[in-house]
């Protein structure tokens, strides 16, 4: 049933690697390769870095860096040692970011140079000030943090992880609410690396490589690597999502892989450099992170000669539920391109009425899950996580259904879904026809407050570069392919949304100057 019966934990993943591929690349960084056993041997000295520095088993590591190979080097350093790796996001305020470190209580933090005055800001602010390594990634022998590991011995510590051990400690985004630490352990990740080596449309292997441009802190990148290093892929890594520098990186290391929010998608696309990159050398693009329009990827499709995968998953799933394989996406029906796909091996899915009851097929309600990857919680907050979890189903907060050929379609989030004049309203379905317009390059949807019928649609578009329309133009398309009521009232234009750290549109970040001293009823 597994694949490789030796990797028992995250640390496990190097120390087979280095055994099976030792000279092989594992990592590529600023034109900087690590072989799998440069990554061991380095990895160790962390470890015994981070053990001479008081850090034991179940203490936490805080990284507040960018993409960069130390990313890897401290996932792995932390794990020899059974620590839990906390990628923070380093878009936050201070006052967030301080939060989340009061919250997380970390042993030790590793900063990156160019956050050093962010970061000291943030330890006056602390009850208890957190022992701090500066990290300049690239710079490899220059670079503070491995001149600190370079004093420490290259022997693996040899710890063994308990199965139910924290590995990660990630931070949701906070699109409903204050972040929450998620912990997953060793053995839901690799848990999900199974459910992912029984799927068949799973076909990752030792000969791929993996371009890493989404932000480190988010489960959609390090999930991902993770699948790929643990089949003993290399990881290409950008030092970040700029659109221009990722296609700079296709040309130059011909990634076989990637993984993107549906918005990076756009983003590469729309940019004058895409007509002159060479993406023959990608076989798939995994999308994720949120819902992607029809028109965005019909536009995908057409422009990028590969293979294209969705998953739909979350935080506290430990990586994807569903997928739209690949050759879903090339069907007949154009509307298995709106489906989220159908669940992975091992996984099973559930509709619910507001009532806990099993809808049928067809039938809108909440999604839950039973998943071997799930998380055993939320760090600190075991209320939160008894509101959301019951005997082993996992309710995402997500609202879908599953047709007669059992695939499963996400409507909105719970917190999203408009209701007016009593009838619910999917922004998804508003903002997928939107999405078709041809002026159109992205569209959100929110409810505002309408004494008449308690919410109406309000949508917020941004327009393809040289293009233009108008509101009317905008609301007489919806008219021509939707029920008046789920028709837009009013319309923005915008050059972006506001967006979580992980690209997603902050819905309540649009709805906020609407509602505020009001009460959405949903």
């Amino acid at each position: 049933m597994w694949p490789y019966p030796e990797i028992k934990n995250v640390a496990d993943i190097v120390r087979y690697n280095a055994k099976n591929y030792s000279d092989k690349p594992s990592t590529i960084f600023c034109d900087h390769s690590l072989s799998w056993s440069d990554v061991h041997e380095l990895s160790s000295r962390m470890a015994n870095g981070l053990s001479a520095e008081g850090v034991v088993a179940t203490d936490r590591v805080l990284y507040f860096a960018g993409n960069a190979d130390d990313y890897f080097l401290t996932i792995y350093a932390s794990a020899k040692i059974g620590a839990a790796f906390i990628p923070l996001n380093w878009r936050l305020s201070v006052p967030e970011i301080t939060a989340i470190v009061e919250d997380s209580a970390p042993k030790i933090a590793l900063v990156d140079l160019i956050y050093k005055a962010t970061w000291e800001e943030v330890q006056t602010k602390l009850t208890q000030k957190i022992k701090t390594i500066y990290i300049d990634p690239g710079k490899q022998a220059d670079n503070p943090f491995w001149q600190w590991a370079s004093k420490f011995d290259n022997s693996d510590p040899h710890f063994i992880c308990e199965g139910d051990s924290t590995a990660w400690q990630i931070y949701t985004s906070g699109t409903t609410g204050a972040p929450k630490g998620v912990e997953l352990t060793h053995a839901g990740i690799m848990n999900m690396r199974l459910c992912e080596h029984l799927e068949p449309a799973y076909t990752w292997g030792a000969n791929d490589r993996y371009l890493f441009c989404v932000p480190s802190f988010h489960l959609l990148g390090l999930g991902l690597s993770m699948q790929a290093m643990y089949n003993g892929a290399c990881i290409v890594i950008a030092p970040r999502f700029d659109p221009e520098e990722v296609l700079a990186v296709i040309n130059a290391h011909k990634p076989t892989l990637m993984g993107l929010a549906p918005v990076m998608i756009q983003f590469l696309l729309d940019h004058p450099n895409s007509a002159n990159t060479d993406f023959s050398g990608i076989r798939e693009i995994l999308y994720a992170g949120s819902p992607i329009s029809k028109g965005l990827l019909k536009r995908a499709i057409e422009a990028i000669p590969c293979k294209f995968m969705q998953f739909y998953g979350a935080t506290e799933s430990g990586g994807a539920i569903t997928l739209l394989r690949p050759d879903d996406h090339y069907s007949d029906d154009d509307n298995i391109l709106t489906s989220c796909g159908k669940p992975l091996p091992l996984i099973e899915i559930k509709i619910l009425d507001s009532e806990g009851n099993a809808l049928p097929a067809n039938s809108p309600g909440e999604m839950v899950i039973l998943n071997p990857a799930i998380t055993k919680g939320y760090w600190n907050k075991p209320e939160a996580w008894s509101e959301v979890y019951n005997d082993g189903w996992y309710k995402t907060g997500d609202i879908g259904y599953y047709d007669d050929n059992g695939y499963f379609y996400l409507i909105d989030r719970a917190k999203d879904m408009i209701v007016s004049g009593g009838e619910n309203i999917y922004c998804s379905e508003v903002e997928n026809c939107l999405s078709l317009h041809g002026a159109v390059a992205a569209a959100a949807i929110i409810g505002i407050p309408s004494e008449k019928w308690g919410e109406e649609v309000k949508a917020f578009i941004m327009l393809k570069p040289g293009q233009s329309t108008t509101e009317a133009e905008l609301i007489a398309h919806c008219k021509e392919n939707l029920a008046g009521y789920k028709c837009p009232k009013s319309v923005d234009f915008v050059d972006d949304f506001p967006r979580t750290g992980a690209g997603k549109v902050s819905k309540k970040d649009l709805r906020a100057p609407y509602w505020q001293g009001q009460k959405r009823a949903v």
